[in-house]
């Protein structure tokens, strides 16, 4: 397994990289001028943190690769039967052992996102389609809160826009967990659906689409919001809530005047809740642009589009005819249409994310 030392040669030099900033990093942490500012230190912490496995894992493979030189070593020397079987034994240990390290840290060497752990917005709209349309939001956002609810976590309806015939022109959900939106960042854009409506008398199939936004739930480390670029209105929130909907001005709506962002939030009794939600939500908004900005301009050096975020393409059919679910960036096809549509989306999503991986590796190859 010459291959070995290597592949070393060229992952020595990644990890050495990787431990020079995580020294750098656990350097900053004890500056002065970080411990004093909180938002500086929250941010260092986190890329410490982040780096800290990695950093583990490395040490331990190149003290690895340095033992199987020592020991092929004693192994080419000859001499004491005894030592050059346990060189035999320990070459053998060692060389099951490396191969599953290096897979191990070619995940964790890769960048990571920085918002893969936060919770996230999600909004589905009708697009093209009329009131099909509506009824496939509808599905959609079923699919994904079948799904939240397998993975074990918290899902929010907060704000519902029906149809005219059923199913929703807009709806907008909160889903807490770990790591939602790295699981889940993969699901922007527009979702199509083809099937025969129950309106059809002639049995022909529609095609149908909805747009799915996926938004990371910001934190003030990541966005700085000032309190002059904000106008703030107060309104009696109408639909479902019980007889203060009408009496109450509990409603709130948000405008960032910079750039033009309207947030609303009427689902709490308080105004207060309201305001405390659209807050939140204008901060993932502001932070969902900046990430499309930083992303648009990274994509075209990218190898595939995956990942970027752009809800302008077609990124999903869902054929009921046929019985089959494509996701035309990986072209995988699933001919197991119940399935998804019950929140069996896990093999879409682990493709995605691979094909995330192996795109990363690819630009961290082209860097090197």
């Amino acid at each position: 397994m010459e291959h070995i030392f290597f592949t070393f040669m060229l992952m020595k030099e990644k990890i050495q990289k990787v431990i020079e900033r995580y020294e750098e990093l656990e350097a900053e942490l004890g500056n002065p001028d970080v411990l004093g500012d909180p938002k500086k230190y929250a941010q260092v912490n986190k890329s410490y943190v982040d780096l800290e496995e990695a950093v583990t894992v490395g040490k331990n493979y190149i003290g690895k690769v340095e033992e199987r030189e020592e020991w092929k070593a004693i192994l080419i020397e000859g001499g004491d039967p005894e030592m050059v079987d346990m060189a035999k034994a320990e070459l053998s240990v060692l060389d099951k052992e490396l191969p599953l390290l290096e897979d191990n840290l070619q995940f964790l060497l890769i960048p990571k996102d920085p918002y893969d752990g936060k919770n996230i917005f999600l909004e589905i709209r009708a697009g093209t389609g009329g009131d099909e349309s509506s009824i496939f939001v509808g599905d959609l956002l079923k699919m994904y809160r079948y799904y939240a609810e397998k993975a074990g976590w918290r899902f929010h309806l907060s704000s519902v826009n029906e149809g005219t015939s059923g199913g929703y022109k807009e709806v907008k959900a909160s889903i807490e967990g770990t790591g939602v939106y790295g699981v889940l960042k993969f699901e922007s854009g527009i979702h199509r659906v083809q099937r025969v409506p129950a309106t059809e008398s002639q049995g022909r199939v529609h095609t149908s689409a909805a747009t799915v936004a996926v938004l990371p739930e910001a934190d003030d480390v990541d966005i700085d919001i000032r309190d002059e670029d904000l106008k703030i209105d107060t309104y009696r929130a109408s639909g479902a809530g019980g007889q203060h909907v009408n009496k109450t001005d509990s409603a709130i709506r948000i405008t960032h005047l910079p750039t033009g962002v309207v947030v609303t939030s009427q689902d709490e009794r308080s105004q207060l809740k309201n305001k405390g939600k659209a807050m939140k939500e204008l901060k993932a908004r502001l932070l969902d642009q900046a990430l499309a900005d930083s992303q648009a301009k990274e994509a075209s050096a990218r190898k595939a589009q995956v990942g970027t975020g752009d809800r302008s393409g077609k990124i999903r059919t869902y054929n009921f005819p046929q019985g089959r679910v494509t996701d035309h960036r990986i072209n995988l096809t699933l001919y197991k249409l119940a399935e998804v549509m019950s929140g069996g989306i896990q093999e879409l999503v682990d493709g995605l994310q691979m094909a995330d991986v192996q795109e990363k590796l690819y630009q961290l190859d082209a860097q090197n």
